[in-house]
């Protein structure tokens, strides 16, 4: 598989995405609810189907699964995991932290990652052993060595009123320890922020494929150190997310392990 060929196609793909939000971002557009918070709009139906298309056009054979439409058959040893906006509270708020996640997993194993951040003109990628870059510039994670000295994102899931004790917690104890925690939106955006030292740390819970495997992809290149909150192995199957810069990851897991 050429994967550069890949990266290529996920990039048009993103930039296809991007001008779809672009063009709808700060107007009006159709809101929907599939869940109590949890939010769709005309924008994320459109950004979708161009990604789709696009994929398409170069790999028809290709299984694609998106957040919107779902399961895409194909090739199962060749699938595109999509999220045509990731941030979508953001974007119906008209705040400019939303983007485009587009990854490539070959036999089960993500291999590129694009993120875009169509309002800021951000491109991040990465190619598996090839490392990441922003807006084709090589980037890395940053080398704050204690928590005290880190500043921390993290984001909380659509049910979080059913683990809210947990979260509160976590978000209590990473807090009290660090510099500063933000909430910014977008897992996928804040898993870049990581890859590229705005952050030393992110963390989150029940997350979907489509909302880690770019960014997953990106910050791991980047060299970010990425497990689960038991140090097990991350997938993007898991419903538990740490990254940071490998340097605090020991004493994150310690803040993120309840009694």
């Amino acid at each position: 598989m050429d994967l550069e060929l890949v990266k290529r196609v996920g990039i048009a793909a993103a930039c296809q995405g991007g001008n779809c939000l672009r063009s709808y971002f700060g107007g009006t557009f159709e809101v929907t609810k599939k869940g109590a918070v949890d939010l769709v709009t005309q924008a994320d139906i459109g950004s979708e189907k161009l990604i789709i298309e696009t994929i398409r056009k170069a790999f028809p054979d290709h299984a694609i699964l998106a957040e919107e439409s779902g399961l895409n058959e194909g090739t199962a040893d060749c699938q595109w995991i999509v999220d045509p906006l990731d941030g979508t509270t953001n974007f119906a708020h008209q705040l400019g932290l939303f983007s485009v996640s587009i990854a490539f997993a070959l036999k089960g194993d993500i291999v590129m990652g694009v993120v875009l951040n169509p309002v800021a003109g951000e491109l991040f990628t990465a190619v598996k052993g090839k490392g990441a870059e922003l807006n084709g510039r090589p980037i890395k994670v940053s080398d704050s060595a204690t928590v005290s000295e880190s500043l921390l994102v993290t984001g909380f899931p659509y049910n979080f009123k059913d683990i809210f004790d947990p979260l509160l917690a976590r978000f209590s104890n990473c807090l009290k320890a660090s510099r500063g925690v933000r909430r910014l939106g977008s897992a996928a955006l804040d898993l870049c922020s990581v890859a590229c030292g705005r952050f030393d740390g992110f963390w989150e819970q029940n997350l979907n494929p489509w909302d880690t495997a770019a960014g997953f992809q990106i910050a791991q290149e980047a060299g970010a150190s990425i497990t689960d909150f038991s140090m097990g192995s991350f997938t993007v199957n898991k419903k538990e997310i740490l990254a940071t810069n490998g340097k605090i990851h020991n004493e994150m897991i310690s803040l993120l392990k309840l009694k």
